[in-house]
């Protein structure tokens, strides 16, 4: 079990019947979430939901005079509320309030790290952004189903999100166009930099073609009064160096002296990060490399986890995930870095590196949260087969289509055999109408449709042929 840490502050005796049922309901959950042999159900997850809500309403009772008490039966109230938002995603109520909880907690953790790591994309605001704003509706759209101490505390935690965001969206708003794109590729190199220093062989050939392109960057960046080199000649040289820049004629207009600060910065982390990098070949220091081999392990898991999602992952796997690196995040100092069991802090290099692992699992949980389909677990199997069977169909069109509605049996054998599943209209599993009917029936239907336009297609290509013969032959 991945529980919370314990926290010092005393727990007050009139709580302790709401903890006791909090952890009653926190096991439910795990146990739901450990189970394979069945389906989440949706009764199963709402009920837990509302037992959940029952003990927000009396521990508010407990405290109306000590709101921002943080004691165990916050921690688990919160291991309890990401379980029952994860749930909802598994049984395919992702655009339900309760589903957005899971959701803005790794994005805030998501933020404050592209905060102190002071570079990311406007990509990555973009879609942080709007995936933000998507859960404003959901809360909105839930005032009438859900109790306002869950909406409350949801509009709470996406306003923290909010802010920071706006503080980042803030440190890019003078980006020009061009600069912008420029910004990007340096971002890109630095996270495919971070990538490649977890390989199990140190690529030193990969890493010299970073430093190339870094190389040709710094002279497109001369061109606006960018540049992160700095001599390490004598005083005479590098006096002879800035009676050059002062003799340079920029191509392009010198941009905010922010802008510049900002490119700069990251141009010269690049470079100084390649030199670390050749420097310490990927060994990491004997004092942190539990820590480095469990974040590395669960990078790669999610990674795992992202390219087979669609088929093997269910919603509530990544309670696990997030939990432990929740716990490695938390065990930082705070000056942000690692520290070994004597006290010592982590040098950059091994800093960097974990950090990078660290963040880069956030980000995967954030793309699997996005990327998971409102569908539910149990109609699962069926919206895959479907999707699978629509890209087959765009490829075939893609290629040319089928010269006979002969070659089009296959799919529409499918496609008939999925449809008699239906029961009144409804896809059912075990008695009940799983949520993602509409979805299904949608990608059923126009898998049809593209199976009937192929069908048309062939067929009035051999009338268009026979007819050219029966012209031949007369």
């Amino acid at each position: 079990m991945t529980d919370s840490p314990a926290p010092r502050i005393p727990l007050d005796p009139n709580e302790q019947p709401i903890l006791d049922r909090l952890l009653e309901v926190r096991t439910k959950l795990e146990l739901l979430k450990q189970d394979r042999s069945t389906y989440v159900k949706s009764q199963d997850i709402v009920e837990l939901y509302n037992e959940v809500i029952h003990q927000v309403c009396l521990l508010n009772d407990i405290r109306t005079t000590k709101r921002l008490e943080q004691n165990r039966v916050d921690l688990v109230l919160d291991d309890c509320f990401q379980l029952i938002s994860l749930g909802y995603m598994t049984i395919g109520k992702n655009h339900e309030a309760p589903a957005v909880y899971s959701f803005v907690s790794t994005t805030k953790r998501l933020l404050e790290h592209l905060e102190e790591a002071t570079f990311y994309s406007p990509k990555d605001l973009e879609s942080i952004g709007g995936k933000l704003r998507d859960c404003r509706r959901y809360l909105e759209r839930g005032k009438e189903s859900y109790s306002p101490h869950l909406l409350t505390l949801l509009d709470a935690r996406i306003k923290v999100c909010e802010e920071v965001l706006a503080r980042l969206e803030l440190k890019l708003s003078h980006l020009t166009p061009d600069l912008t794109t420029k910004y990007d590729k340096l971002v890109s190199i630095l996270r495919s930099l971070s990538a490649l220093n977890t390989r199990s062989t140190f690529p030193s050939a990969e890493v010299d073609e970073y430093l190339e392109q870094l190389k040709e960057l710094q002279e497109e960046l001369r061109g606006y009064g960018i540049s992160a080199f700095e001599s390490t000649g004598t005083k005479e040289d590098k006096i002879a160096e800035m009676t050059e820049k002062l003799k340079l004629e920029f191509a392009h207009p010198e941009p905010a002296p922010e802008v510049k600060t900002l490119i700069e910065t990251l141009l010269a982390r690049c470079f100084l990060w390649i030199d670390k990098m050749k420097t310490k070949q990927g060994r990491i220091a004997h004092n942190f490399k539990e820590t480095y081999d469990k974040l590395l392990g669960l990078r790669n898991q999610l990674e795992k986890l992202s390219l087979t999602q669609a088929w093997s992952l269910r919603e509530t796997d990544l309670y696990s995930y997030q939990r432990q690196l929740d716990r490695v995040d938390e065990a930082r100092a705070e000056d942000g870095n690692f520290y070994d069991a004597l006290g010592r802090p982590a040098d950059i290099y091994e800093q960097r590196t974990m950090l990078y692992l660290l963040r880069k699992s956030y980000a995967t949980i954030y793309f699997l949260l996005v990327s998971s389909e409102p569908v539910s677990e149990a109609l699962l199997p069926i919206y895959n087969q479907l999707t699978t069977l629509r890209k087959c169909l765009l490829e075939v069109k893609k290629l040319g289509g089928v010269s006979s509605p002969r070659e089009l049996y296959p799919y529409s054998m499918k496609l008939n055999s999925i449809d008699n599943m239906r029961v009144d209209g409804k896809f059912m599993v075990g008695g009940e109408i799983p949520e993602g009917q509409g979805s299904v029936t949608m990608l059923l239907e126009e898998c049809f449709e593209l199976a009937y336009d192929l069908r048309n297609e062939a067929e009035d290509s051999g009338s268009a042929e026979k007819s050219e013969d029966s012209e031949t032959g007369s």
